[in-house]
Formats: C-alpha cells, sequence, structure tokens
C-alpha cells in the first residue's frame, strides 16, 4: 500500500525505496555505537592513555577520566536537544541537520586515526566527544522522519527493519576490525601495532558516511519553511510544558524517576563495562571484543524473549524482573574474580540488554494520554534519557577517582537499580495486570 503523506504531498509513504534507505541509516551509524562507544575505543583509550591525566592540576585515572569524558558530551547533547527536537518537528531542517551531524560525527571518527600515543589523548578524547554528539545528534532528525516516510500501522515493522540493519552492518564491520587486528601481518602491519585499531577508527567514519549518502538521497526532502514557528524556542517551551504536566501526575512522575535511575544503570554498564573487565581482570583486546559479539548475538535472543514475556504478563512485570536481574549483575560484578565468570555475567547482560529499552518505551506509551501528546513527551523522554547516562557515567567515575578502586563504582550502579525497582513497584499501568 502506497498512501499520499499530507505533510510532503509529492511524497508517497510506504515507499519500500525509502523505507530501506532509512533504515540504511541504521547500518550506517551503528557502526559507532558498536565500535567507537562499546567494543574498541574503550579498551583502546586505557591501553594509549596515561594512567593518570592532568586537568588543571587535578588529576585523574585513565578510567575516571574516560568517564567523565561521556559525561561532558551527553551533558552538550543534553542542552541542544530540545532546539534540536523542536527543529525535527517543524520538519524544515531535517534532512540538512541529519547530514550536519552526520558529516561531524564521521568526521570526528576520522580524527580518532591519529590518536597514536599518550601525548595526544585531548585529541583522542575531544573527537570521541564530537562524535558521540555527531552521533546522538543524527538519530534525533533520523527519528523524525518516521511519520513522512510509513503509515502509523507500521512504525513497529519499519523501526525493526533499522534496528536490524543496524545490528548486522555493525556486527559485520566490528568482525573485520577485529581480524585485522588479530592479522596484521597479512595487511602489511607489524604486530602489537596500534594501527589496526586506528584503522578501524577510521573505517567507522568512512562506512558511516559513506552509506549514510544512500540515505540522502532518497529520504524526502526538506520543505520550505513559512517563518511563522521560532524554531529555536519550541523545543525548550514544550520540555518546560511536558515537566509543569508531569508534576500533576504521580504515577508517571514515578515510572519517569524510576526510569532515570534504572536508564543510568544500564547506559553506563554498556559504555563502561569493557573498561571494567581490562582494569579489573586483565582482558585483553581480543577478548572484550569477542564479549561484545557474544553479548550482541545474545541481545537479539533476550530482546524476543522479553518481548513474549512482557506480551503475556505485562511491560510492567517483564521490566521489574529486567531491573532485578540488572542488579544481581552489578553485585555479581562488583565481586567476580575470574574471565568466567564474567563471560557469564556478559552473557546475561546480553538477555535483558535490548529487552528494557523496549518494555521501556512501550509502558511509557500507555502511560501518556493522548496521541498528540507523544512528541513533547517523548522529547522529555529523550532528554531524560541523555540526562541518565550524564548522571551514571559522572558517578561511576568519581567513585572511581575517589576510591581508585571500580568495584565499588559497579556498586553504585547495583544502587541505582534497587531505588528503580523501589519506584516500579508503585507504578501504574493501565491494562496490564496488577503486580
Amino acid at each position: 500500500m502506497t498512501i499520499k503523506s499530507e505533510t510532503q504531498p509529492s511524497q508517497q509513504l510506504n515507499d519500500k525505496k525509502v523505507i530501506r534507505a532509512w533504515a540504511l541509516f541504521d547500518w550506517a551509524n551503528s557502526a559507532y555505537s558498536l565500535v567507537i562507544s562499546t567494543a574498541i575505543f574503550p579498551i583502546y583509550f586505557l591501553a594509549v592513555a596515561p594512567d593518570e591525566i592532568d586537568v588543571l592540576g587535578a588529576r585523574f585515572s585513565s578510567s575516571s577520566f574516560y568517564s567523565y569524558s561521556i559525561s561532558l558530551a551527553y551533558i552538550l547533547i543534553a542542552l541542544v536537544a530540545p532546539i534540536l527536537g523542536g527543529i525535527a518537528d517543524a520538519g524544515s531542517k531535517r534532512l540538512q541537520f541529519l547530514k550536519i551531524f552526520t558529516t561531524i560525527g564521521s568526521l570526528a571518527c576520522m580524527v580518532l586515526f591519529f590518536f597514536s600515543d599518550a601525548p595526544l589523548v585531548w585529541l583522542g578524547t575531544m573527537a570521541f566527544i564530537i562524535s558521540t554528539i555527531g552521533y546522538a545528534g543524527s538519530l534525533i532528525f533520523y527519528d523524525a522522519f518516521l511519520p513522512s516516510i510509513t503509515t502509523s500501522d507500521r512504525y513497529d515493522a519499519v523501526s525493526a527493519k533499522g534496528y536490524s540493519y543496524g545490528y548486522v552492518g555493525s556486527v559485520l564491520l566490528l568482525v573485520t576490525i577485529l581480524f585485522i587486528s588479530q592479522k596484521p601481518e597479512l595487511f602489511g602491519m607489524v604486530e602489537g601495532s596500534s594501527l589496526p585499531f586506528r584503522i578501524g577508527f577510521l573505517m567507522v567514519g568512512v562506512w558511516w558516511i559513506g552509506w549514510a549518502q544512500y540515505t540522502f538521497k532518497h529520504l524526502p526532502q526538506d520543505k520550505e519553511s513559512d517563518g511563522s514557528r521560532p524554531l529555536f524556542k519550541d523545543g525548550y517551551k514544550e520540555i518546560r510544558s511536558v515537566m509543569n504536566e508531569i508534576k500533576q501526575k504521580p504515577n508517571l512522575r514515578r515510572f519517569l524517576t524510576s526510569f532515570f535511575f534504572y536508564s543510568a544503570g544500564v547506559n553506563t554498564i554498556i559504555y563502561l563495562a569493557t573498561v571494567f573487565a581490562e582494569k579489573e581482570l586483565n582482558f585483553v583486546s581480543s577478548e572484550l571484543i569477542l564479549i561484545v559479539l557474544i553479548l550482541q548475538l545474545v541481545a537479539v535472543a533476550g530482546a524476543l524473549g522479553f518481548a513474549k514475556y512482557a506480551k503475556a504478563k505485562g511491560s510492567k512485570q517483564a521490566i521489574i524482573v529486567m531491573i532485578i536481574i540488572w542488579m544481581f549483575i552489578c553485585v555479581a560484578a562488583s565481586f567476580v574474580t575470574t574471565k568466567t565468570v564474567f563471560f557469564v555475567l556478559a552473557f546475561f547482560v546480553g538477555i535483558v540488554l535490548g529487552g528494557i529499552q523496549s518494555s521501556s518505551r512501550a509502558s511509557y506509551t500507555k502511560l501518556i494520554a493522548k496521541e498528540d501528546e507523544y512528541n513533547s513527551y517523548f522529547s522529555f523522554y529523550d532528554l531524560l534519557f541523555y540526562l541518565s547516562i550524564v548522571f551514571g557515567t559522572f558517578a561511576f567515575g568519581f567513585v572511581d577517582h575517589l576510591t581508585n578502586n571500580l568495584r565499588y563504582s559497579v556498586l553504585i550502579l547495583a544502587l541505582f537499580f534497587v531505588i528503580a525497582l523501589i519506584l516500579f513497584r508503585k507504578v501504574k499501568i493501565i491494562h496490564e495486570p496488577v503486580t
């Protein structure tokens, strides 16, 4: 079925080529989220950076400094997200800003190629922060295209298509980089050199901006703005309006507070699990990358399994079970001493990784009263998500800085899940069993 869009008269909805082009952007930019934020760059940073880094006379361990760099990136993202959300809602500059943030992020990934030794740690840090901003900023405009390319009855299917493209593309590139790093002599490189990984960062940037060109070519073009909307103010007005409304809705407030704490825990684990494994358990890079690959495979099965569980028992019950599992993972990780046990914990992380994100979004949708509030309420939801990453990674780095012991940092994350569980048990979600 092909239907004309009301907002884009010349654009046909449910066009297979356009949907494929949209999904292919996930194939393009997921290379950043897997290779840079999760699998390789955290390990590489700790290997190359000095054990202590001086910042205006204060000294930080490399792991706490890395945590703070993530916090800084998402503080900046949180500051501009409402503005970008307003632009995306207006629809007149979506493609233009998608191109801008994609270019910024991919070029920053390429700059990481020059991060070759300790004296260049600031270059590597700034490139990482900028690439993170480019990635998060591009997603705001990428997501905003969905209503312009498909009908509402196909949102879930088209979103899933993008997710599947992203999973396959990112794993394919990660395996390629892993092969190069394990067999450098086949490519004329010296064993033990940092060059294979730096080439990997370069490949991420090229992969990202290269595949994105197909997306840019086939997505709906920006419509002309009539200048009647103050784009740079609407976003903040919407956020303030939603905050005032949430104050009057205690059930929704409890849900979002719980979401903030467990998202802080989940995303900090995603960003810093490899840092913990390298520093506390002496994992080598190949072992850590293998863990991430296993985690990715298990995550697909876990997401499908919890989707079925949520359908049978309700998304609230599914989230409660997953929060308990996350809490167990953190407590167990703080005591783990062997690589075998850590592999087992990584398996459990995979089980609950995808499920908690999809179930959270489904639950939030059920708690929103009117469909016409979705855009503004989800803008606030996304902002809270970014701030939770700031909170979690900063807390992790701060405890590490104070104690010089990452195990205490992991226990702090367990506390986040305890708080989230206490709050979430009091949440009432309509049309679901009482728990």
